[in-house]
């Protein structure tokens, strides 16, 4: 909990000061972005122990470095194309002494690992996203997207893609205040 006070903390200043927060969202940084962030990280069955994460788009390091934070059996990749937010990401793992996190920049389309969870948060619609984090999820793994009350309507927009490249995808609604998140999955896998 203190990791995460001393998170929200350097959103609140160092996050603002260069532009990676809106000062608006200061007062609301707990509810709307860290503990819709914690939402998805005490979900053992979405992020099962010692699991490899990509965090695409990762900004902030919103939902990568809460996920890191709170669940110290996770290896994290925050990856991220602009070099002023990966400098405040590396930053905030040195500073919060977070040991299990890696801060990459560049983009998902040009990035060629693989890993068991790929997620984003507030990056681009689930149509986009879908053709982004496809090819980084392991076999057997799966994208976890946390989405907000379009999900759904995106996920209709996706199924042509969906359907073609044989992935399935659920949209779920969690915790109160409800949390959105869209699962996806390959439709042979388990999950």
């Amino acid at each position: 909990m203190e990791q995460l006070q001393a998170y929200q903390e350097l959103l609140a200043t160092t996050g603002v000061e260069w532009g990676l927060i809106g000062p608006r969202e200061v007062d609301r940084l707990w509810e709307r972005h860290i503990d819709n962030s914690l939402a998805v990280a005490e979900d053992s069955e979405c992020l099962p122990g010692g699991v490899g994460v990509l965090d695409v788009g990762s900004g902030a390091g919103l939902p990568g470095l809460v996920w890191a934070i709170v669940r110290p059996d996770l290896e994290v990749t925050l990856l991220e194309p602009l070099e002023r937010r990966t400098r405040f990401l590396q930053m905030a793992v040195d500073e919060l002494q977070v040991p299990n996190v890696r801060v990459v920049r560049g983009r998902a389309q040009d990035f060629h690992e693989k890993f068991p969870r790929v997620t984003a948060r507030a990056v681009a619609k689930t149509s986009t996203l879908l053709t982004w984090l496809g090819p980084l999820v392991a076999a057997g793994g799966q994208m976890v997207l946390i989405k907000g009350e379009r999900a759904e309507a995106e996920v209709a927009q996706a199924q042509t893609w969906l359907a073609r490249n044989k992935w399935r995808a659920h949209v779920q609604v969690v915790g109160s205040p409800p949390r959105t998140r869209v699962i996806v999955v390959k439709a042979d896998s388990q999950g």
